[in-house]
């Protein structure tokens, strides 16, 4: 049997197979929201001025809307922060790309978030939930929160 032969017979047998994987391998990343979804979640009746391309905005009321990302355990998470008044008014997951410490997306566990300011400790095991299965998505949003709010919750 020549070598043509011999890679035409294991395509013939491995091509459905592989065929088959593809198809039935989970796609993980998932798109929950837009930014113009979360921008009209938080601020429903505000209109927003960009003011950093692509990632912050002001609104007419005060508000600020940043958009960011940080790593999950290997994988970007994005997600945005809504402030008002210095404190977080909203967090939103908008992308999430892990096959596992999806819990994050949980509103009880997002809204945790919710009235704290740039004074606020913000610290995983303390007065954020840590979240099993999670530990590293939950750290890096912590400290992504934090970060924005040192940055812009004034």
């Amino acid at each position: 049997m020549g070598a043509e032969n011999i890679m035409s017979e294991w395509l013939r047998w491995t091509a459905p197979a592989a065929a088959l994987v593809s198809l039935t391998a989970p796609a993980y990343a998932v798109q929950y929201m837009s930014v113009a979804e979360a921008q009209k979640a938080a601020f429903p009746s505000a209109t927003l001025t960009e003011v950093q391309p692509g990632r912050v905005w002001k609104t007419n009321g005060g508000g600020i809307f940043v958009l960011d990302h940080v790593i999950g355990k290997h994988l970007y998470i994005d997600y945005a922060v809504a402030i008002q008044g210095g404190r977080v008014k909203r967090v939103d997951i908008l992308a999430y790309r892990e096959s596992y410490g999806g819990e994050v997306r949980s509103p009880s566990w997002l809204a945790q978030f919710v009235g704290k300011s740039g004074a606020s400790p913000l610290k995983v095991g303390s007065d954020i939930r840590n979240i099993s299965g999670a530990t590293l998505s939950s750290m890096h949003l912590t400290e992504g929160v934090k970060r924005i709010l040192a940055a812009y919750g004034h």
